[in-house]
C-alpha cells in the first residue's frame, strides 16, 4: 500500500516538474536562471542546507530587523536544529524584471517537523524578495515578509 502512495507522489512530481518546464521555456534567459536559483535556494531550505542558503545571498543581502547574510545563516540554522524536516511551499512567483535587477514577490507556506505525519509548526508568509544578476548569476539582495497566519 505504501509503494503505492509512493509511486502517485513521485508520478504528481515528475508531472509538476514537466508542467513547469513547459510554462518556463517562454520565460527570458535573466528571468529563467533567477526562478532555477529560487528554485536551488527552496532545494536548500528543505534539505536544511544552511551553507548552499547564504551561497545564495549577496555580500550586502539586508533583511528584516536589518539581519545581514550571516545573521541570514544563523536563523536558518536554527530553524533546521529545531526542526527534523523543513518544508517551504511556495505558491505563484511574480517577477518584475530589470536590467541586472529584479523583484519577486510570492506566498510561501513554511513546515516544520519533528517526523510525525503532520508539521509541528506552519506559517503562511507574503514575501518579497530583491536579487541581483552578477556575472550571469542572481543573489538575493533583500527580503521582506510579513506573516499572515
Amino acid at each position: 500500500m505504501a509503494m503505492g502512495k509512493g509511486r502517485a507522489f513521485l508520478g504528481a512530481a515528475m508531472v509538476a516538474c514537466l508542467a513547469l518546464a513547459t510554462v518556463a521555456c517562454g520565460r527570458s534567459a535573466p528571468e529563467q536562471r533567477l526562478r532555477e536559483t529560487m528554485g536551488a535556494l527552496q532545494a536548500a531550505i528543505e534539505s536544511k542546507d544552511a551553507s548552499a542558503l547564504e551561497d545564495v545571498l549577496a555580500e550586502d543581502f539586508i533583511g528584516p530587523g536589518a539581519m545581514d547574510r550571516t545573521g541570514a545563516r544563523r536563523m536558518a540554522q536554527l530553524m533546521f536544529l529545531r526542526h527534523g524536516s523543513v518544508g517551504a511551499n511556495v505558491g505563484p512567483v511574480a517577477i518584475e524584471m530589470k536590467p541586472g535587477h529584479a523583484t519577486a514577490r510570492f506566498d510561501v507556506a513554511l513546515t516544520g517537523s519533528s517526523g510525525q505525519l503532520l508539521p509541528d509548526a506552519a506559517r503562511l508568509y507574503d514575501v518579497t524578495t530583491g536579487w541581483r544578476e552578477v556575472d550571469g548569476e542572481w543573489r538575493m539582495t533583500s527580503v521582506e515578509w510579513v506573516g499572515r497566519l
